[in-house]
């Protein structure tokens, strides 16, 4: 898992398009507090549940292993009757254990080096046979933990590893000891079969309609976070693991020689030294994955590319959702975790020529620690187990158990996005308003790709509008065709329906992006242009707002030690306060900045009242900065000026200034609110 040194998107990638002024500012606005309520499971005092994995028992009850090395059994964990969870401890002395498995009687646990079964043998609720089923080496590493396990479909069990780093090339990823950077399965009579290699920090793995899935983080030659379907013997980008390639059991083929010779290691002193490899801007002829997979076939890329930062930082357990009883009309999609940024996203999938690709949504926020475990409970409660020490995560503690219970209300969203041969698209969990629908202004996007090099992490790169020729709305206002003149195959195509509305209660879309990775782009008949409106009516639209340039007297000084400018901390006389006042009247309202705000990511981390992964917009705009002044940090933000947020913002230095003073004009609108 990522460190605390990890960094958030806050504000990101702003293209110079209109922003749409939706007009009805009186709309329903939804939170997903209205359909999904989270409670917390009480723990005892003296109890430290980092948790590090968690699964339900056949009688109701939960176990949930720690990072300290317990295993507790928690009955009547969603808190019937009113009455308290119980906790009593099943076994002890465990090294780090990151997941924890039920299978026939007893519990299987990954622990940092080796994966253990514990039995409870006399009914006492206390495992009394600890049993080794296969150890493996470390080095001893601190970044070399241990995930899993899975059951495979032939009563396997998958175990992933992460890899340690360089002593000197502390970046750079490294596999010292077999088989890290690998996904192994381990049989009961303890045997080990090595199953792929190229994870770094390979922390949630998933079983879906019995085959192996797995998240990756943001790191060295990983461009974003991702999910990856995992045949044995393939290649899924990092190279640490390749080291082990060449033993006799090895499934994979690449050696290590072998890519380095498309994709060099960029290793380089300076006085003696290594230097950290950075990226390269506008870098003439960057490498793609896709590029690299003509020439080692064994290659993967990822299923669904969740973008850094807006998808998560650390991304974290893949579970399927279950039934519609769960959560209402997602059945049998994916949610997946994310430590860094406490919540937890949705992914569709569908095999295109193939090979999996799909979309990506938000889906549940404001987890109080980072989401590293989740499972099913009785009730049809989603558990999910948090921790942060040493990772760092939005939130407001370092630990702890909750649980989501669907409300039994349908948000309106995307209920999905599917490739077509000529566009993509969207079905609905309730009607569309159709005259919206068939109005191209409805929607706008942008597709882009990762490079593939040692560097840690990817900017989006080669960025382009969609064009969006025409739309067709099915007859029920359930779906909608969107026909695109500019697909682009092994892109991410980001699609904002921001113009849309239900067709009853006129409400807006709970979430209003979809993120669609198309590896592939699907054979077959295209839609007659003929049968799709072309109109324009605008949905509301309105001329980008432009912001005055500063006044004379509007002077940026430099930040004082609490991060507070230093012309801020005399008081404002009252004809000042007039003119900031009148400044402020050609601030754009929310309505009219909300697109900029989805589209690039800042609801991500902010909300306008709430405080989530970064502070909210209100609390920025109590600071009494400049607009000035809150452009200089967004290109260069200081971490010192919020210490209480574990993970600082990123530079933005590709913020168009103008837009930037946009965004900035209007947070500040907000301490006059």
């Amino acid at each position: 898992m990522k460190r605390i040194y990890f960094q958030l998107i806050g504000l990101s990638l702003l293209l110079s398009i209109p922003v749409l002024s939706l007009g009805q500012e009186s709309d329903p606005t939804p939170t997903e507090e209205q359909y999904y309520r989270i409670s917390t499971v009480p723990i005892p005092e003296g109890i430290n549940l980092e948790v590090g994995g968690v699964t339900s028992l056949p009688d109701g009850s939960l176990a949930v292993c720690v990072r300290r090395g317990d295993v507790w059994i928690i009955e009547n964990p969603t808190l019937q009757d009113g009455r308290n969870a119980e906790f009593k401890l099943f076994a002890s002395g465990l090294h780090e254990p990151l997941g924890i498995l039920y299978k026939e009687g007893s519990l299987y646990i990954s622990q940092r080096g080796e994966l253990t079964k514990l039995t409870d043998t006399n009914g006492d609720r206390i495992a009394d046979k600890y049993e080794t089923v296969y150890a493996w080496p470390i080095s001893g590493h601190y970044h070399e933990y241990s995930f899993g396990p899975k059951l495979a479909p032939d009563g396997g069990l998958f175990v992933s590893g992460n890899v340690a780093f360089g002593d000197e090339e502390w970046w750079r990823g490294e596999s010292r000891v077999p088989w890290r950077g690998w996904i192994t399965k381990i049989y009961e009579d303890g045997t080990l079969e090595p199953w792929a290699t190229g994870m770094r920090s390979p922390a949630g793995m998933g079983m879906v309609d019995g085959e192996l899935f797995y998240t990756d983080n943001q790191g060295d030659w990983v461009g974003s976070g991702g999910v990856w379907h995992v045949k044995k013997g393939v290649f899924t980008g990092h190279p640490a693991g390749l080291t082990w390639t060449g033993e006799e059991n090895s499934p994979v083929q690449v050696s290590t020689e072998e890519l380095y010779e498309r994709v060099g290691p960029r290793k380089k002193k300076v006085n003696g030294r290594y230097v950290k490899p950075e990226n390269v801007l506008n870098e003439d002829q960057p490498d793609f994955l896709y590029q690299v997979k003509k020439d080692i076939p064994e290659l993967v890329l990822p299923a669904v590319w969740l973008p850094h930062g807006v998808l998560g930082i650390s991304n974290s357990e893949i579970v399927v959702i279950k039934d519609e009883n769960t959560f209402g009309p997602f059945q049998d999609q994916l949610l997946v975790g994310d430590q860094g940024q406490s919540k937890i996203m949705r992914v569709v999938l569908e095999k295109v020529n193939g090979e999996y690709q799909g979309v990506a949504f938000d889906f549940i926020g404001g987890f109080q620690s980072g989401v590293m475990r989740m499972d099913w409970g009785m009730g049809n409660n989603l558990f999910v187990g948090e921790t942060n020490r040493g990772w760092g995560s939005a939130g407001t503690t370092n630990a702890g158990l909750q649980f989501v219970s669907w409300t039994g209300q349908t948000p309106f969203e995307m209920h999905t996005v599917s490739a077509k041969p000529d566009g993509f698209e969207i079905t609905f969990t309730k009607p569309v308003d159709k005259k919206l629908a068939e109005d191209l202004d409805s929607y706008s996007g942008r597709s882009y790709i990762y490079k593939y090099h040692p560097v840690y992490g990817s900017p989006p790169v080669n960025m382009e509008d969609i064009i969006f020729k025409g739309v067709k709305v099915a007859e029920d206002g359930m779906s909608v065709r969107l026909v695109v003149e500019n697909m682009r195959q092994y892109h991410l195509h980001e699609i904002y329906v921001l113009g849309l509305r239900s067709a009853e209660a006129k409400e807006r879309l709970l979430h209003p992006a979809a993120y669609y990775t198309l590896n592939n782009i699907p054979k077959g008949k295209k839609l007659e242009l003929s049968s799709l409106s072309t109109k324009r009516a605008g949905a509301g639209l309105k001329k980008k707002v432009e912001v005055a340039k500063p006044t004379k007297k509007e002077v940026v000084k430099p930040a004082d030690k609490k991060g507070s400018q230093a012309s801020t901390s005399k008081k404002v006389t009252d004809s000042a306060k007039k003119e900031v006042a009148m400044a402020e009247r050609e601030a754009p309202t929310y309505a009219e900045i909300e697109g900029m705000l989805v589209r690039n990511a800042c609801t991500a981390c902010h909300k306008q009242n709430k405080r989530v992964v970064g502070p909210s917009f209100q609390a920025i705009s109590k600071r009494k900065y400049s607009n000035e002044r809150i452009v200089e940090l967004i290109y260069r933000p200081e971490p010192q000026n919020w210490p209480e947020y574990a993970v600082p913002m990123a530079a933005m230095p590709q913020v168009p200034r103008k837009d930037a003073l946009m965004i900035a004009a209007w947070i500040n609108s907000l301490r006059y609110q």
